[in-house]
């Protein structure tokens, strides 16, 4: 017996050999669900380092850990990962080939989606919850399709507009049964989000009408690093540059490095993995649950309620994933019945599952991708979402929107 339990293998070995044995179709799975739980969680997180820091106030009171802070600290530590990611995109023919029309439009995408868009949601923060933020963002789904419809001539698939309009319907139903609260008790916060809501579905179009051929690593890097420029520059023309003094305190650089190399860093290899080999119908599945798991996420970590609206109105979410995934599709069922599973016609390549793919022609979906992606792919999948549960400096990486479900800045 004595042999016996001496020659067993430590469980932590098993265990070990069993995540080794894992296809790599399984870990692309595992790594979208975990990116998505991550980005979730991510303006809860922020929420939570802010009452820290005022739990823990500098010289004179003052609390180190604001969201101006985060802000502008987050964005230029995610460049960081953006050099090892996209360096590659970043030679002289690529960029020799860019005119000066391309660096306008890029300019004004920076302003749009990296300095306007993630300022105003991270004041939304500040001046509302986390749960209201994202279910108040549920309103980008049918306004960047209607957009896209009037903008770009795009026909809107019924399918994708029902989801979207049942999905909001199930957030106003949330707001509307909160104690003291109601559609038109919207506060400041909640407007906020609105307009932010406004100014990304119009970096999207800017970047789809005008940026068509664009490398990623230098639309990601430029928008990131000028839009924090710009973000400086207005804060400090508002505020003054001492609302920044604080920037290089060390309990911020202490809990913002935390934060970086889980929501930045984590989250951003999981979700590279997860482009890589989860499948489409996978990727959309789990960023399509990313509105509720940041509400669970927010009740959970910030003590945050939905209010007695919130089975209902999570129900009505949950129907709009199934509807906007094809769940209660009669080709689907077809498929299924005939013995083909509908995930093994979708082998995911990046950008492939764009929610927009139903208005490229078949001639187009044969030609070969370039090279590199593009930021027209970019906006096309719409990868990465500011609102709801997005730290707005992971806009580059974070897990594609899908018209039905928008993933959790707050969602």
């Amino acid at each position: 017996m004595q042999n016996a339990i001496s020659l067993r293998r430590p469980i932590t070995t098993d265990i070990c050999l069993a995540i080794r044995r894992l296809p790599m179709a399984s870990w692309g799975l595992i790594c979208a669900w975990t990116a998505v739980l991550i980005y979730a969680a991510s303006n809860s997180i922020v929420a939570l380092l802010v009452d820290i820091g005022e739990a823990n106030p500098v010289d004179q009171g003052r609390n180190a850990i604001t969201y101006m802070n985060l802000l502008l600290l987050g964005s230029l530590l995610s460049v960081i990962p953006m050099v090892f990611l996209f360096r590659r995109d970043w030679t002289r023919a690529n960029i020799a080939r860019l005119t000066r029309r391309d660096w306008r439009m890029l300019t004004l995408s920076a302003f749009l989606s990296s300095a306007l868009t993630p300022g105003l949601f991270f004041y939304a923060l500040a001046h509302t919850s986390v749960t209201n933020v994202v279910l108040v963002s549920r309103i980008e789904p049918p306004l960047f399709l209607l957009a896209a419809w009037l903008v770009l001539n795009e026909r809107v698939c019924r399918r994708t507009m029902t989801a979207g309009l049942i999905a909001l319907t199930g957030a106003v139903v949330m707001i509307g049964s909160r104690d003291g609260g109601g559609v038109g008790a919207l506060g400041t916060g909640e407007w906020a989000t609105v307009a932010a809501t406004l100014s990304y579905v119009a970096s999207t179009l800017v970047t789809r009408v005008s940026l068509r051929d664009i490398p990623l690593g230098i639309f990601s890097i430029y928008r990131t690093v000028v839009g924090a420029a710009i973000y400086f520059v207005l804060v400090s023309a508002l505020y003054g540059p001492q609302v920044f003094r604080d920037i290089l305190s060390p309990l911020l650089w202490q809990w913002i490095w935390l934060y970086a190399g889980v929501v930045i860093v984590l989250g951003q290899l999981a979700w590279n993995m997860a482009l890589k080999h989860a499948r489409a119908s996978e990727l959309s599945l789990a960023t399509s649950f990313s509105p509720l798991a940041a509400i669970l996420i927010a009740m959970v970590l910030l003590g945050e309620t939905a209010g007695p609206g919130l089975i209902p109105g999570a129900a009505l979410i949950v129907l709009a994933i199934a509807i906007g995934n094809g769940l209660f599709s009669r080709q689907r069922t077809a498929l299924i019945d005939h013995g083909v599973a509908t995930n093994d016609r979708e082998r995911h390549t990046p950008f492939a599952w764009s929610p927009q793919s139903h208005v490229r022609p078949q001639w187009a979906q044969l030609i070969p991708p370039p090279s590199h992606p593009t930021a027209s792919q970019l906006a096309e999948s719409r990868h990465g979402a500011p609102t709801g549960a997005y730290p707005p400096w992971t806009l580059s990486t974070a897990p594609p929107r899908l018209p039905w479900s928008r993933p959790a800045l707050g969602g």
